[in-house]
């Protein structure tokens, strides 16, 4: 009899999902964890960043304040409280979910596991364990270029412990995460350079949305260099870092932050020993039922590459767990998957981009709203955000829905239902709006 019915490696959004759901199910299950349980997301990802997100969103509201009414006499940022802060509610949660395991009795091993068998992990400590199926949930690291001066250069793992706030950070990379954190600096007081190696930001998001995003950022002096690459970094007596470019002139800077991607974590697990087929960046190959090539070893999460999105991975791990623990066999739906990038306004999308949609399914219909909330007209600011509709011609069902904004991620999140549920533009026309809001434009719409 083996140890456990399931070994889970590696204690992140899919891993946990799926080793407590099994155990909820009534199965043994182990999970082996070498750093945090939490993973990316909650301990040095999507939670911690949202954090400095509300926080950086502050300096706007207090200069705003003044047109309300409020008296702000001063305006003053500690960056160490904002930092000590976040890793302290970073440390509740990873204790919040390590109690949840511990509550649906989930072995915990605080050390790394290896595939030794299509049935058996090796610990760090030596000792052999087996299991009838083997879950590996390891996620996924930043890249780091292979250049000199790399060991001066950070990554979003090592943001979040920063000694001080920067006076100059060039960010590289043209992601959600690269422009995630280019707004957070420039609302602290940084000044944000960003670098990337083509013209083409946020690929996968609506070029108009984006095209939006970039003339905001412009606006408020975020800096952009396109078309350019770092070559090299040094750092001189007084800390400062000199960065060689290609593309466009040399940079000077405090803090050189890497955000150009992400590989999954599958070197030295065994995979080849054991003869689980990998795919290029190193991603672990699965089937439908997140099945590897050997029939006893699964994967979920940011190490398949699939769609590297916490959601995604929480209900791949929910999946595993239905199928094989509780005979209730179910896969996920990639399609019409919601997105945001938490920028500075913030952008979100979910269902086909207009260039997809022509491309795919040919005539549609484009409804946009372009309007300045009613907040930032009383505050005299005068940036816009933008609403936009993308409809099959023929079936007039909403296929898209894009939008960039203040709480744009919060609105997109029950729109989404439109999309998913293969809604007809006529169904929102429908809809009564709710005024005075934001929301109510995804109504108005003719």
């Amino acid at each position: 009899m083996s140890d456990f019915d399931l070994f889970v490696i590696g204690a992140g959004s899919g891993g946990v999902r799926a080793s407590r759901v099994a155990a909820a199910y009534g199965a043994r299950v182990a999970v082996a964890e070498e750093y945090k349980v939490g993973g990316t997301c909650v301990i040095r990802g999507c939670v911690p960043k949202k954090l400095l997100v509300y926080g950086s969103h502050f300096a706007e509201d207090l200069d705003d304040a003044a047109m309300f009414g409020w008296d702000v006499p001063a305006k003053t940022f500690d960056w160490a409280v904002l930092r000590d802060n976040v890793l302290g509610e970073v440390s509740r949660l990873e204790g919040a979910y390590t109690e949840t395991l511990k509550t649906h009795k989930v072995t915990i091993l605080q050390e790394r596991a290896t595939l030794t068998g299509p049935n058996s992990v090796r610990l760090a400590s030596g000792k052999e364990i087996t299991a009838d199926k083997i879950l590996i949930a390891t996620g996924a690291r930043p890249v780091m270029p292979a250049i000199e001066g790399i060991e001066h250069a950070i990554s979003s793992n090592e943001v979040f412990h920063l000694e001080r706030l920067p006076k100059r950070i060039v960010i590289a990379g043209g992601g959600y995460i690269a422009n995630e954190f280019a707004g957070i600096f420039h609302q602290f007081g940084s000044h944000v350079t960003l670098v990337n190696r083509t013209d083409v930001m946020l690929r996968h998001y609506d070029q108009q949305i984006v095209d939006r995003l970039i003339q905001i950022s412009l606006r408020k002096n975020i800096d952009f260099k396109f078309h350019a690459t770092i070559d090299r970094v040094s750092r001189d007596v007084n800390g400062r870092l000199h960065i060689a470019m290609t593309g466009c002139d040399d940079l000077e800077a405090d803090e050189l932050l890497f955000a150009t991607g992400r590989h999954p974590n599958t070197e030295d697990l065994g995979l080849e020993a054991v003869g689980v087929e990998t795919g290029d960046n190193g991603k672990v190959g699965v089937d439908e039922d997140n099945r590897t090539s050997v029939p006893s070893i699964f994967a979920v999460g940011d190490v398949t590459d699939r769609v590297q999105l916490t959601p995604v991975a929480i209900r791949e791990g929910q999946a595993f767990a239905d199928t094989f623990f509780g005979n209730k066999p179910c896969r996920v739906d990639y399609g019409s998957i919601p997105s945001a990038v938490f920028s500075h306004p913030p952008l979100a999308g979910v269902g086909m981009t207009e260039g997809q949609a022509r491309n795919t399914i040919g005539p549609v219909k484009i409804f946009t709203s372009d309007f300045r909330p009613m907040k930032n007209v009383l505050a005299g600011r005068n940036e816009r955000s933008l609403y936009k509709i993308v409809v099959d011609a023929e079936s007039e069902v909403v296929v898209g829905i894009h939008m960039i904004g203040p709480d744009a991620p919060e609105i997109l999140q029950a729109a989404a239902i439109a999309v998913k549920a293969k809604l007809k533009k006529s169904d929102l026309d429908d809809t009564l709006a709710l005024h005075p809001t934001m929301a109510e434009e995804l109504v108005l719409m003719r």
